[in-house]
């Protein structure tokens, strides 16, 4: 097998700064000494510390929410792995460009902006709308059943679309940002991307996607089998991986990660197709890990693996599997609880309550 140069020398990945130690631990104190015993927030009280470090910010605060939704097509649909149609990718493009989706909704319930990206819908999206942002590679990838998904240098463009996209966001004052996803097909090269770096077969990973029955559950084992034995992925080369068996909105999701956590902000990751694009952002820039957050645990078969290989807590489980960042919002709503819990509770001494000896 040829050599590879390291991807960080030739993408020129941001630097990610360690969590800041300082401010996770004026963060842990403070905990301490709030009206309530030690620890008895649990979960909210660690979610909070995790923000000081990667903010570096004593008391962190969230104001600023965005949702990014990242959409794009897979040649793979003509193996027959879904229960839709190509067709509804981009009709679900301006269906979140007019409010109407489960991420519109939800995203309105806690007072997130919803950013949607084009990174290579093979349809039209026959729209003026200049809330949709261009950066389509392709028109969809090539069917990875049959050979790589996408060129090396195409899966290098969606990770740096990702960074500049998430950079954007930061730069109008984002604090927080989720990811999101939309396209037709797109739980197969996920469930593929699972397969090949944790060295599992696909039985274990593939699930339903959008509803597929029996028989369409074995197809898409099958198919993803054959993808991986078609293009041998590189596992130790996430480019590779993501080239071979990946999308474009994946590459795109992995890059925002990326470029979130280069600038000290944290990322609420949602489900199965936001999880296989954290597994390759890890792959490319180790470091990135700590400044994710991942909301829930999907219904979708495999996902509790994949956590498991990143050695990610889910904040819930409440068994969806939609996607388009609708997980991430109830986790983003955690997030800033759990920061209002460190800032507005009284401690001890405030309050002029005893603490127990």
């Amino acid at each position: 097998m040829q050599e590879l140069a390291p991807v960080n020398k030739i993408m020129n990945l941001p630097i990610i700064q360690p969590l800041n130690q300082s401010a996770m631990q004026f963060a842990r104190e403070r905990q301490n000494q709030l009206t309530k015993p030690a620890g008895s927030l649990s979960k909210l009280e660690e979610l909070s510390i995790q923000l000081a470090g990667i903010t570096g910010k004593n008391i962190p605060h969230i104001k600023n929410k965005v949702i990014i939704v990242m959409a794009g097509d897979h040649g793979v649909v003509a193996e027959g792995v879904s229960a839709y149609p190509q067709e509804v990718t981009p009709q679900m493009v301006l269906n979140f460009l007019s409010g109407g989706a489960a991420i519109n909704v939800l995203a309105n319930h806690i007072g997130a902006k919803v950013v949607v990206v084009d990174m290579g819908v093979a349809n039209e999206i026959s729209t003026d709308d200049e809330k949709l942002i261009r950066r389509s590679i392709g028109l969809g990838t090539q069917n990875l059943a049959q050979c790589q998904a996408m060129k090396r240098e195409q899966a290098q463009e969606s990770i740096q679309s990702g960074i500049e996209i998430a950079l954007a966001e930061i730069s109008k004052g984002a604090d927080i940002i989720g990811t999101g996803d939309m396209g037709i097909g797109n739980t197969t090269p996920s469930a593929a991307i699972a397969c090949a770096l944790m060295n599992v077969h696909p039985e274990k990973i593939a699930g339903r996607g959008t509803g597929v029955d029996d028989d369409g559950l074995k197809r898409k084992i099958s198919v993803i089998e054959k993808s991986l034995k078609v293009n041998k992925p590189n596992v130790n080369d996430g480019l590779d991986v993501l080239s071979k068996v990946g999308g474009f909105e994946i590459g795109g999701l992995a890059g925002v990660m990326i470029g979130a956590a280069s600038k000290n902000i944290p990322v609420m990751v949602d489900g199965f197709i936001s999880t296989a694009a954290a597994m390759i952002a890890v792959t490319l820039a180790p470091q990135c890990k700590d400044y994710l957050i991942f909301a829930h645990r999907s219904k979708e078969n495999g996902h509790a693996l994949m956590l498991d290989w990143l050695n990610a807590k889910p904040l819930l489980d409440l068994d969806l599997r939609l996607g388009e960042g609708t997980g991430a919002t109830f986790g983003i709503s955690l997030a800033e609880a759990a920061c209002k819990i460190l800032s507005e509770m009284a401690t001890f001494g405030e309050a002029g309550v005893s603490a127990a000896v």
